[in-house]
This record gives structure tokens, C-alpha cells and sequence, in this order.
């Protein structure tokens, strides 16, 4: 085990000691609408303003398949990462045209391909609507506190974007409940990849390399907003630069980070720490292992397992980054401390000790619910998590369920505001790869019987008198929804059309739905609501204690973090911040995963070896801000941020400016690749002009 891997956690004590404060150093992800402009300015000698945080907002791109991006011309080119349109590529290839392996390139606009289920979105306002939502839950308990705040963000996100197709709306809760403000994003439902590298290009090291530093990754991707069948006009962009990054230049992310801990009370952490995380890891364990073998069968199968090995084995080592700071008890002790703090605070208060009660017993309570009903909510109402199929019959059974119900009856996720998102992405065309489909099936019905017993009434239902393996078989071979005419004659008959549907993936879906429903109710009423409640009162608590100067927990919400270009040392070690092209073919063995890929190869002559590739910064970031632009303060894109360093994988709970790094495919290394490698001279002389 490598020693730097297994420290992960160490040294953010002293991080974590202050994270519910005010930040220090270039600690946070910050809102647009409460970035922290004058420290800034003052830190780092800027005079940035209003009109420079308009800009850089209006250029930020969400990508509703999880990652950030960024506008990089006027006719509406992205920039991103390639492990955030890596599945696009996998959708768009097959047998005969291996894009993953081989790259996917462009000459021309016509040869740009539609990304299934990818759309993109465009921060456009926000509104505080936090008096309508926590006045919706006043008073209520259960799943009506659950029901009626839904109800309430319903009825804002209506109110916010009306019928316009071409706009989304979305309240997002910060600070844990503490506030609730309604995003409105400019959204384009037409994406077209325009160049992807190879997969060996994109992600060379590997495993080995991933969350470390040096690395020599080419992890770019391009694609294109089009609006009516055409190239979107995109006035608002960023300016691309090919010059390399200087040490100690400032730099600021703009994108939208994922999820973090960092506002969870002591008694949740624990829970994480005992439960929630190990079951995630033994299943990632377990199914990594099952892919890889799947892998090993034929050519074909690696083909189409590369990607979702990838995923599994990147998300295997987040978790075990995670469940390292948290098993940390220098961490755990700076946590509690932190918390008795403020509750020293709140105690000195008698108003608001009235007002707020005790929110950290109440959350404390709720962990035993949490853990009584954990398995069963994962397995039961979370069900085949890796498999296409079940996700289209599950979302078009709860779908046709649900649109028969008035909108402020329904689930949250089926509300008016955010059918057309769950409708793209059930329709849209996309291979399903059968055998693929067989093991993940499989892998979640055996886990599904082991965790919850071959006795226990929802297993009974799902199996019958069939193996998990033979069920798996039988469900994938009859079912017809990979075919999207068929998932369309689903969707627009409704109700009436599922229940008289004989498609097994559809009635296996119908017989877990009672039981899926039922745990769903009682994880609502006896874990969501009772902790939702309790930390909207620890928000006020903080609100009370530091006031505004606390940034809110990561929401996969647009947000802006500050820092600078600069390597770190620790434990005696020095690491640069920055990597070149010599490194790269220094690095290289010709032997996965440290083989180049046969452009690179023959281009070794005609690049320049001092080429900065890869950088590292000191912005905080989290998983979801891969593909964010990296800028500097003239609104210039150096890179798109595509890693963290092993040391920031626990960053979920806090951040360390002395160790914790991003890492950053540089554009100096972009530009010289599509130049003297790719030969994408259209593509160079739209981002450069030259």
C-alpha cells in the first residue's frame, strides 16, 4: 500500500479545526452571489469587479452528466474534460469505430455528433426564495415537512421559468437548509462532440497516476451548443490563451462542484465513516472485479467495459480517500471540537438556544433510523445503479405514475420544471450493450438477496423461484427498451401503456415499486425530514456565529473558488507545479498504462519538449468541477481542471491550502496537440484566431 495513498487524511486537522468558520487562505467554493471580491482583490493586488464575475459567470458551463465547462468562442465551442464526454465518445462508437481507442476528431462542423442525454446550462440569475420554502415546512414534520418544501421548490421553479422551453429553473439548498435560492439557467438540449483524444491520450498513467502528481494527461474534450440545428451565438466566452502558466499567478475555478461534507454535524460523519462509505466500497470492490474479468473475455468487451472500469475504479479511490480522513483521529477529534465550539456559541445565547433547540441531538437520533433502513433504501428504492435498462424502465414507470398526479402531488424529481431533462435522457438514442447490461443486473439482484436474505418478502418478489444470474438473462434478452421508439411509446402512453406492457425489464420494475415506494416513505419521514429540519437550525447557528463569511457545502451549483499556480512539499519531498511534454515521453514504457498512442509516437519530433502539459493550483475543488475552466484575472483560460492530488481527496470534509492541489490539463498543451499532433488547424484557429 502506498504510504502517500494511506495519508490522505493526514494533515487536515488543522483545516478542518476551522472549515466552520470564516475561510482563510484560498479556502472555499463560493456563490456568485457572495464571493468574497474585496479579500480577493486585497490578497492577491487585483481589481477585479462585478463585470469581470458577470463574464466569468456567463461563460461557465454545467454539463447535466455531471461536470463543469467552459465557452471558449463566439459560435458556441466548450471546453471540458475528456473523462466528462468519454461516454458520449463509447455512445458514438462500436465494433467496427472504436472512438474511445482511437480519438474522435473533426474537420468540419457537418462531422460534429449529437451527445445523447448531454445538455448544457448556462447560469442566467439568482433569487433567494428561502422565506416561501422554510415557511412551506414550518410546523410539519415527516414526509409532509418532506412533501411540502418539495411542493414549495415546485411552485418557485414554475414561477421562474414558466413555460420557456429554452430556460431551466432549480432551487438549490445551501448551507444544509439554511438558505434556498432559485437558479435560472439558459439551457441547450443539442450538444455535439467535436474532439475527444484517445482514451490512452486522455487518461495515460492510468490508475497508478490517478490523484497523483506529476502526470502528463491530455484529459480535453471539445463540443458544440447548437440552438435550432445551428452553431449557438455565444458573445459571452472566455479567452483562450497557449501560453504556459506562471508560478504564483493567480487563478480562479469557476464551475460546479459535486458534493461536500464539510457543514455535516460529528454523529453523520460517523455514520459515513461506519456504514454509508464501507458498503459503497466492498460493492465498487466487487463490481470492479466483475468488469475487469468481463474485460479479459474479448476485444469487444474491453472495448465497451473501458469507460465503466474507469468510473468504478476513480470513484473506488475518492471513497477510500474519504473513509481515510475519516478514520483519521486527529480529524474526527478537530471535528468535535469544532462542534462543541459552536455549540459553546449557541449555549451563551438563550434566544437562539430557544429558537433552535438541539439540532445536533436531533440529527444524532436520526442515524439509528439511518442505519436500521440504510441496505434496504440502497437496494431496494436506489436499485440497479450501473445498468441503463433498469434506470429507463424505473424512470418510466415512476414517470407514468407520477405525471397522472397534480404537480404539487408528485415526486420531486417528476415535477413539471424538470420533466423535460428526465425526458432527453430517457428518449434520447444511445447504445445498450446486452452483455454488459446482464452483469450489472446480476451483480445488483446477488447483492440485493446477500444483503437483505433469500427470506426477506421484497427479495422474494424481485426473484421468484430464479437466480439473480438467470433473471438477469432472461430480463435483458426480452426486454425492447433499448430500442428508443419503443421507450417512446412507453412515455407517451402513459400509465395505461406500462401496466399493459409485458417487457420483463418493466415488470421486474413493477414488482420492486411497492416495496421501493414503501422504504422510500419511511427514509423520508424518519431520516430525511428529521435531518433536513435539524440542519436549517445548525445553518442559523452558524449564520449567527460567523455570519456570512461561511460558504456553503458543494450542491453541484455554479461556484467560484481563488488561489495560484504553486507545486507543495510534504514529508521532505518537493513537487514542482508544473510537467512538460519531455516528461511525458520520459515516462512512457510502451506497456500499459504508460503506452502512447501510435500519434504520439511519430509527433515526438515535431513537438516542443518544454511544452508546459499538466499544472497544479491551489484552488478547492471537488468531484463535478472536472472540465472547469482555470483563469487567470484577465479572464484568460490556462486549463481546465481535471484532477485533485492524492491529498485532496479529503476534501469532502475540509481543505489544507498548504497540500491540497489541482491538477490542470494546461492549454499550452491543448494548443500544441491539436497543432502538431491532431492536425485540427479549424479547430486551432477558431480558439486562437490564428
Amino acid at each position: 500500500m502506498n504510504s502517500v495513498k494511506f495519508g490522505a487524511g493526514l494533515g487536515l486537522a488543522a483545516a478542518f479545526s476551522i472549515s466552520a468558520a470564516p475561510a482563510l487562505a484560498d479556502e472555499g467554493m463560493w456563490t456568485y452571489d457572495n464571493f468574497p471580491l474585496a479579500k480577493v482583490n486585497q490578497d492577491y493586488g487585483l481589481k477585479l469587479d462585478q463585470r469581470w464575475l458577470d463574464r466569468m459567470q456567463g461563460a461557465s458551463v454545467r454539463l447535466t452528466t455531471g461536470c463543469s465547462a467552459s465557452l471558449v468562442s463566439g459560435t458556441g465551442l466548450v471546453f471540458t474534460n475528456h473523462h466528462c464526454v468519454v461516454e458520449c465518445v463509447q455512445d458514438l462508437s462500436s465494433g467496427d469505430k472504436d472512438f474511445v481507442k482511437d480519438g474522435f476528431l473533426t474537420a468540419t462542423r457537418d462531422e460534429e455528433k449529437k451527445c445523447p442525454g448531454m445538455q448544457a446550462e448556462i447560469l442566467a440569475s439568482i433569487t433567494d426564495v428561502t422565506k416561501d420554502i422554510q415557511a412551506a415546512g414550518a410546523g410539519k414534520t415527516g414526509q409532509d415537512f418532506v412533501r411540502a418544501r418539495e411542493t414549495a421548490m415546485a411552485a418557485a421553479e414554475k414561477a421562474g421559468c414558466g413555460d420557456d422551453a429554452n430556460v431551466r429553473c432549480q432551487v438549490v439548498s445551501l448551507y444544509r437548509g439554511g438558505q434556498f435560492k432559485l437558479y435560472k439557467y439558459r439551457k441547450y438540449a443539442d450538444v455535439r462532440l467535436v474532439f475527444a483524444p484517445e482514451f490512452a491520450t486522455a487518461f495515460f498513467g492510468g490508475d497508478p497516476d490517478n490523484f497523483n502528481f506529476p502526470r502528463f494527461n491530455l484529459d480535453v474534450g471539445f463540443v458544440r451548443l447548437y440552438e435550432n440545428g445551428k452553431p449557438a451565438v455565444t458573445p459571452t466566452h472566455l479567452s483562450w490563451v497557449s501560453r504556459a502558466p506562471q508560478e504564483g499567478e493567480a487563478t480562479f475555478v469557476s464551475g460546479n462542484p459535486g458534493s461536500t461534507n464539510r457543514l455535516m454535524t460529528v454523529s453523520q460523519l460517523e455514520t459515513l465513516r461506519d456504514l454509508t462509505i464501507p458498503v459503497g466500497q466492498l460493492q465498487r470492490s466487487e463490481i470492479r472485479g466483475r468488469l475487469a474479468q468481463f474485460g479479459q473475455e474479448s476485444a469487444e468487451h474491453k472495448r465497451i467495459a473501458t469507460d465503466p472500469l474507469f468510473g468504478i475504479e476513480n470513484s473506488f479511490k475518492v471513497f477510500y480517500g474519504q473513509q481515510s480522513a475519516l478514520n483519521d483521529k486527529a480529524f474526527m477529534d478537530a471535528k468535535r471540537a469544532q462542534e462543541a465550539e459552536l455549540k459553546a456559541k449557541v449555549a451563551a445565547d438563550p434566544k437562539l438556544t430557544a429558537e433552535i433547540g438541539d439540532p445536533w441531538g436531533d440529527i444524532a437520533k436520526a442515524q439509528d433510523a439511518y442505519a436500521n433502513n440504510y441496505l434496504r433504501y440502497r437496494q431496494i428504492e436506489g436499485g440497479a445503479t450501473y445498468s441503463n435498462l433498469y434506470y429507463y424502465a424505473q424512470t418510466l414507470v415512476r414517470a407514468a405514475e407520477e405525471r397522472a398526479k397534480p404537480n404539487a402531488e408528485r415526486l420531486a424529481e417528476y415535477a413539471d420544471t424538470r420533466l423535460p431533462l428526465v425526458e432527453k435522457k430517457v428518449l434520447d438514442a444511445k447504445p445498450v450493450d446486452a452483455e454488459l447490461e446482464e452483469v450489472y443486473l446480476a451483480f445488483w439482484l446477488s447483492k440485493t438477496r446477500e444483503y437483505l436474505t433469500t427470506d426477506d418478502a421484497a427479495v422474494k418478489t424481485l426473484l421468484g423461484k430464479e437466480s439473480p444470474e438467470g433473471l438477469a438473462k432472461r430480463a435483458v434478452a426480452g426486454s425492447k427498451l433499448g430500442d428508443p421508439a419503443a421507450r417512446k411509446a412507453l412515455w407517451d402512453g402513459g400509465l395505461e401503456a406500462i401496466k399493459a406492457s409485458d417487457d420483463p425489464m418493466i415488470q421486474l420494475v413493477l414488482r420492486n415499486e411497492p416495496a421501493a415506494r414503501a422504504v422510500r416513505k419511511v427514509w423520508e419521514t424518519e431520516v430525511q425530514a428529521p435531518t433536513d429540519s435539524a440542519a436549517g437550525r445548525v445553518a442559523r447557528a452558524k449564520f449567527a456565529a460567523y455570519g456570512d463569511a461561511v460558504y456553503p457545502d458543494a450542491t453541484f451549483s455554479l461556484r467560484l473558488s481563488y488561489g495560484k499556480v504553486a507545486g507543495w512539499s510534504y514529508r521532505g519531498v518537493t513537487v514542482p507545479a508544473t510537467t512538460n511534454f519531455a516528461g511525458l515521453y520520459d515516462r512512457a514504457t510502451g506497456a500499459e498504462p504508460y503506452r502512447l498512442a501510435p500519434r504520439w509516437v511519430e509527433a515526438q519530433a515535431k513537438v516542443t519538449p518544454t511544452t508546459v502539459y499538466n499544472f497544479v493550483t491551489t484552488n478547492d475543488i471537488i468531484g463535478g468541477n472536472s472540465g472547469s475552466p482555470v483563469v487567470n484575472a484577465k479572464g484568460e483560460v490556462l486549463g481546465a481542471a481535471f484532477d485533485g492530488n492524492i491529498h485532496s481527496l479529503g476534501g469532502a470534509f475540509g481543505y489544507d491550502g498548504s497540500i491540497n492541489r489541482t491538477v490542470v490539463v494546461a492549454t499550452s498543451a491543448a494548443t500544441e496537440a491539436l497543432s502538431k499532433v491532431y492536425g485540427r488547424t479549424a479547430l486551432v484557429k477558431e480558439l486562437t484566431g490564428k
